[in-house]
């Protein structure tokens, strides 16, 4: 059955930098979408960052400058490199793929943004 485990969460202080990791087991091929999620405490899950199957990425506005989304389509796996970390950052984060009308999504892994 098809797998996304997120990995490369944790505690990290301001201005640091973390690398999340979404690995895709059970499936092969590419994807139409693959994108991060994130959802703070007591707040809506928003999307950060998307990657298509062209390979063009889009980021929310506040991480834009910040984060990059990157993909391995040889085993379906999808990164988020973090820098310049702010607490506003703190949330779970959650990778994400689309292939025509299914989707995918992996448990998520925290990512904490403290002093």
């Amino acid at each position: 059955q098809v797998q996304f485990v997120e990995s490369g969460g944790g505690l990290v202080q301001p201005g640091g930098s973390l690398t999340l990791s979404c690995v895709a087991s059970g499936i092969s091929g590419s994807f139409d979408f693959m994108g991060w999620y994130r959802q703070p405490a007591g707040k809506r899950r928003e999307l950060v960052a998307q990657i298509d199957s062209t390979g063009t990425k889009h980021y929310k506005d506040s991480v834009k400058d910040r984060f990059t989304i990157s993909r391995d389509g040889a085993e379906p796996t999808v990164y988020l490199q973090m820098n310049s970390l702010k607490s506003e950052d703190t949330a779970v984060y959650t990778c994400a793929a689309v292939y025509g009308t299914t989707s995918w999504w992996g448990q998520g892994t925290q990512v904490t943004v403290s002093s």
